[in-house]
């Protein structure tokens, strides 16, 4: 494995974080309007973290398996084994559901709730068993926004879709079931609509004896953005949208004690936002 598991306690809740992959890119490879000098501004709170001495960004791919009220959901299910991605990506051989299993049993999964329905959140919802795709998670119910799965099942094609592997079988399995944007999973757990990414992303919010901590999902896929709200990711299906949607999470989370835990934030992987003038940073402990 990439990393190394990491623990969080949110109240009663415990998060989890497995990761399947960690990766050093350019930073214009995933931000479309990223300002160098500006970015450069930032190296003090990034680096080592969240950007290296090379100045490139690091990106992890990693799910978070989240224990509530009894009930144990694995938010997001990373790219997955044995299928061709989109950017020629793939296919990988990872290690990632034996570490996941070191955490929770495939079987013991209560829920797997996707923020939204891109490849590298969606992999492991199926695996390959004698050349079919089956779903990976037999007990669990598969949770997918409403608006998310109506607009890309009945809308147009895009390559960061993957019906045919991560969202198809699990539907011809009868497993899954389409929430509301605001759905609450455990009295602990609820979904924060944060649109802009894809039309219907969701953000997970977890509150719990008066401790707050919310999963991002991709509505920021770096922490830089978070300082830097109107760097826009490739990915965003709407990116003004995404824009605004990210200037209001900063501003309702920015020096809060809620713990933001990026679902592809390397590193500590999670922070709290601290205003710094026009700016501000993410602060781990």
């Amino acid at each position: 494995m990439a990393s190394e598991l990491k623990r969080w306690q949110i109240g009663d809740v415990k998060v989890t974080r497995v990761v399947e992959q960690v990766a050093p890119l350019p930073a214009e490879q995933l931000l479309a309007n990223v300002e160098k000098a500006r970015l450069a501004q930032h190296a003090a709170w990034l680096v080592p973290h969240f950007m290296n001495d090379a100045g490139e960004i690091l990106l992890s791919i990693h799910a978070l398996v989240v224990e509530s009220a009894g009930k144990t959901i694995v938010v997001d299910t990373c790219m997955g084994n044995d299928r061709q991605l989109p950017q020629g990506m793939g296919p990988f051989e990872t290690q990632f559901l034996e570490e996941l299993e070191t955490v929770v049993k495939r079987e013991q999964v209560d829920y797997v709730m996707c923020t939204h329905l891109h490849f590298d959140h969606v992999g492991w919802n199926t695996m390959l068993v004698d050349g079919e795709f089956v779903p990976t998670f037999p007990n669990a119910r598969y949770l997918f926004g409403r608006v998310e799965y109506e607009h890309w099942s009945t809308g147009p094609e895009d390559e960061n879709i993957d019906f045919t592997h991560g969202v198809k079988p699990v539907v011809d399995a009868g497993l899954h079931e389409l929430v509301e944007s605001t759905h609450r999973i455990t009295d602990e757990i609820i979904l924060e609509p944060t649109p802009g990414h894809t039309p219907g992303h969701v953000s997970v919010k977890i509150e719990s004896k008066r401790a707050r901590a919310v999963i991002t999902g991709d509505m920021v896929h770096h922490p830089v953005q978070l300082a830097e709200p109107g760097w826009s990711s490739h990915p965003d299906f709407q990116a003004e949208r995404a824009i605004d949607t990210r200037k209001d999470f900063v501003a309702r989370y920015g020096d809060t004690d809620v713990l933001v835990i990026g679902t592809h934030f390397a590193g500590p992987s999670a922070g709290k936002i601290i205003k710094d003038g026009d700016s501000c940073r993410l602060e781990c402990d």
